[in-house]
């Protein structure tokens, strides 16, 4: 996947502020090791899945000795098996073992997201042999510091992201409902507020969706609602001229062994915070020859 400036520039800073927790004052046991001594090294992983993470790596290094180099044998979203060999590196043995536990943690933390997102969206890629059209999105239940690194890490994966922050798009829910007066008056000040950002509503019943639908949200998020429930929803708007493009998507307790009940179903996104909060990393490991 292309990395985009901002995202480049994120990782930099990521980078930095990774080996500042790390390294601290300096790495006392690297002084073990002579100072010009060089040495080559592999990573591995101990165990199948989807690759994520190196140009998080390749910065990682880059900082410490940008002499040092790198030499992967896969790309960031390649399916990989256990003992599998993906980097081999060359360099100042300090630079190499300094950098070792920054880059594995980046590495092992967006494989395991990415992996994740691969799993979830196999089992949403097909219906009955034909091509599914639901869209997986992720939310904004991410590591601290790591928001668009698992951002990334999710499209990889073969899922889609949601809104990136509190920024770009405006999510209106229960609390903002209430302190606002009502969906309508909610929706009517976000376009006063940001006319050029998308609006969705999050509705937990058939009435709130309707208030939603009026007030003439971009899409709405249907919580909790049951399979009767979203197909009269879209029957709703379907019968009002005025808002069939209006988008629908399904959120609330989804999980891998639930999604597909989600299937053929006439929405246009399921959302789940799966994709990030419920990963787990990847075994890698770096040895040192």
């Amino acid at each position: 996947m292309e990395i985009n400036p901002v995202l480049a520039a994120n990782i930099v800073a990521s980078v930095q502020l990774a080996l500042a927790e790390d390294i601290g004052s300096g790495d006392i046991t690297a002084l073990l090791i002579p100072a010009d001594k060089q040495s080559s090294a592999t990573i591995i992983t101990r165990e199948d899945a989807v690759v994520c993470g190196i140009p998080w790596v390749n910065e990682v290094f880059h900082q410490l000795d940008p002499s040092l180099k790198l030499n992967w044998a896969v790309s960031d979203g390649d399916s990989i098996s256990a003992d599998q060999t993906l980097c081999t590196l060359q360099g100042n043995a300090r630079a190499l073992l300094t950098g070792e536990r920054a880059a594995l943690n980046f590495l092992q933390t967006l494989s395991g997201t990415a992996t994740t997102s691969r799993h979830y969206a196999r089992l949403m890629a097909t219906v009955n042999g034909n091509s599914q059209t639901i869209r997986i999105l992720d939310t904004r239940k991410t590591l601290p510091g790591l928001r668009l690194a698992q951002k990334y890490a999710v499209k990889v994966g073969g899922c889609d992201n949601h809104r990136i922050g509190l920024y770009d798009a405006f999510l209106i829910k229960e609390n903002h409902i209430a302190a606002c007066g009502g969906i309508a008056k909610a929706v009517a000040q976000a376009r006063i507020i940001a006319p050029q950002k998308p609006v969705e509503v999050e509705v937990e019943n058939l009435d709130e969706y309707q208030q939603a639908l009026s007030a003439g949200a971009d899409r709405i998020m249907l919580d909790n609602f049951s399979h009767k429930d979203i197909q009269q929803a879209r029957q709703i708007s379907l019968a009002q001229e005025r808002n069939t493009a209006v988008e629908l998507e399904v959120s609330g307790n989804i999980a891998a062994d639930n999604i597909k009940q989600y299937q053929g179903l006439d929405i246009d996104f399921v959302s789940t915070g799966a994709l990030t909060k419920h990963c787990q990393a990847v075994d890698y490991s770096m040895r040192i020859q």
